[in-house]
């Protein structure tokens, strides 16, 4: 006759053996993100822009979360776009989460901004400020394209699948490396719902 011998274990020892698990899996998520990202960053040409192109207006629509450069009407090239949290409808004051909705110009290049690189949008036109004014309010401004935020480029894969700006057009790091080569200022942008 076989007996079974059940040990009791108290409540620390029943949970040492899942630590150690946890402390791996943790360990091989993070290592998996950053060979995925690394993979990703390695795989693609900075820049698939054909140098002969002139990029001579950008096309935003915020309901496909889609930014094209576009030249003589063709489509040169497409990117998947992060916006605010809260996307809906065109800015109407400074901190409402919202990029703007009309037709503006990228006005000035910044190498240095809180995010990697960006090219600043002409927001607030006149049309903008009288209607910030007759609400009492401030319209805002600083939107701009920019890339991930400074250090953490390496999340762009996951960044991209949610809103997180504070009503600004985000893209990849490397995407804002073939944007910023591409747009000169000057050129128009177009923003639609």
């Amino acid at each position: 006759m076989l007996f079974f011998y059940k040990k009791s274990y108290s409540s620390n020892e029943q949970r040492m053996p899942w630590l150690p698990i946890t402390i791996v899996l943790s360990l091989a998520a993070i290592v998996s993100t950053s060979a995925i990202a690394y993979v990703k960053s390695t795989s693609k040409p900075k820049n698939l822009i054909p140098a002969s192109s002139v990029i001579d207006r950008v096309f935003v629509d915020k309901s496909d979360r889609i930014l094209k450069l576009m030249s003589d009407g063709k489509v040169i090239r497409s990117y998947r776009i992060a916006l605010g949290s809260s996307p809906t409808g065109h800015k109407q004051q400074e901190g409402d989460q919202r990029t703007p909705v009309g037709v503006y110009t990228l006005d000035y290049k910044n190498e240095n901004s809180i995010a990697y690189r960006s090219i600043h949008i002409s927001y607030p036109n006149d049309e903008d400020k009288a209607r910030a004014q007759s609400l009492g309010v401030n319209p805002g401004g600083d939107i701009m394209i920019h890339g991930q935020m400074n250090g953490f480029g390496y999340l762009a894969l996951f960044n991209q699948r949610r809103d997180w700006t504070d009503g600004c057009i985000a893209v990849a790091n490397d995407e804002m490396d073939g944007i910023m080569d591409a747009v000169i200022l000057g050129t128009p942008i177009e923003i639609v719902e």
